[in-house]
């Protein structure tokens, strides 16, 4: 198998779009409508969303796909991987023979990603491709580490791209996927409520000329499944010894999973 055939979208089959419900068939456009106006400032979105935490997490989750620093090959496959951080601090961060592909359904997305990956010279080692995650343009057993960054959440389909990513990864490759997930520390909860909710969209109204698109992510987060939900997710995808590994007190969650 080279690829997979995204499920069809039924017109007549309703899906969550933020807290609105909209036709399946519809929430792809308006999702990819949301990235293509927020990708040249995509960078300064998660600061607002996370307080600037997301650096730290991303440097955590990063180290987590534990590629090589000496010369041993290594695939790393970033879906959603838009703007190229996570591919670019792997880059950095392992031997000169770990490459990435960095794949993204958003051109506007891949497009600031490839002026970031050229910037640092690492155009040799980070491939750039549209792709939906649903549907993967990759053989199977291809990569040693599939990693999707505050990006799972968007696709409509999540049992189809965690079959996807299952497929793609090679025998002993890793998942790993950050996401925001539920806050579990008391005060704590209803801070990052009220920093969602009221204060998240006014940032974006003032920095970005717009406050939907940041209404719509803050909303995605809460319709997301919370950690064990998920968890149970991608075992039903295939893989093991899954776990959870929760960061600042829930606010996001690294999930893994193990192909064996």
């Amino acid at each position: 198998m080279t690829n997979s055939t995204p499920p069809s979208p039924d017109p007549s089959t309703e899906t969550s779009f933020g807290f609105r419900t909209v036709a399946e068939n519809e929430r792809q456009g308006l999702v990819n409508q949301v990235f293509s106006s927020v990708a040249s400032r995509y960078d300064l979105m998660n600061d607002l969303m996370s307080g600037g935490l997301h650096r730290l997490w991303k440097a955590e989750f990063v180290t987590m796909i534990g590629a090589p620093r000496n010369e041993q090959p290594f695939k790393l496959l970033d879906v959603a991987g838009g703007t190229g951080d996570i591919a670019i601090r792997y880059a950095k961060g392992s031997g000169p023979n770990a490459t990435a592909v960095l794949a993204d359904i958003s051109p506007e997305m891949l497009q600031e990603g490839r002026t970031k990956v050229a910037a640092q010279g690492l155009s040799p080692r980070i491939t750039i491709t549209q792709g939906n995650a649903e549907a993967l343009p990759f053989p199977d057993r291809t990569f040693d580490a599939y990693t999707i960054a505050f990006g799972i959440r968007n696709v409509t389909h999540i049992d189809q791209a965690l079959r996807e990513a299952f497929r793609v990864l090679k025998i002993g490759g890793r998942f790993l996927c950050l996401e925001f997930s539920e806050c579990q520390v008391p005060l704590l909860d209803r801070l990052y409520d009220f920093h969602s909710f009221e204060v998240i969209p006014r940032l974006g109204e003032l920095t970005a000329g717009s406050a939907e698109p940041y209404r719509y992510l803050v909303e995605s987060i809460r319709r997301f499944p919370k950690q064990e939900a998920f968890a149970t997710m991608v075992r039903e995808a295939g893989f093991e010894r899954v776990s959870v590994r929760n960061l600042t007190g829930g606010v996001a969650a690294i999930h893994s999973g193990w192909k064996i």
